[in-house]
């Protein structure tokens, strides 16, 4: 069965059409390679706003629960990578 949901990352945003079997890495690889999507990595993570419930992309959509209609949104790291100093020692204990 094909479902037809929104992806979305901080770069883009897609409608796509999908087979509820495959894997969702899986998935967004196909349409990466075919021109559909942006290329860049995969997210491990989304945030499905139908079932407002934590989503593995290394999982289908169908034991995930995905169905027509739902909006996935990836869980993105922070990309602040900046060292940060510790805070100097006030001398006061």
């Amino acid at each position: 069965m094909f479902i037809t949901l929104t992806i979305k990352t901080s770069t883009y945003q897609a409608d796509i059409r999908i087979d509820h079997q495959q894997k969702i890495s899986e998935g967004l690889k196909v349409l990466r390679e075919s021109g559909k999507i942006p290329k860049g990595s995969t997210p491990d993570f989304f945030r499905s706003c139908v079932r407002e419930t934590l989503v593995s992309s290394y999982k289908s959509f169908k034991v995930e629960g995905i169905f027509e209609g739902d909006i996935l949104i990836a869980i993105e790291p922070e990309l602040e990578l900046e060292s940060k100093s510790p805070p100097e020692p006030s001398g006061k204990i």
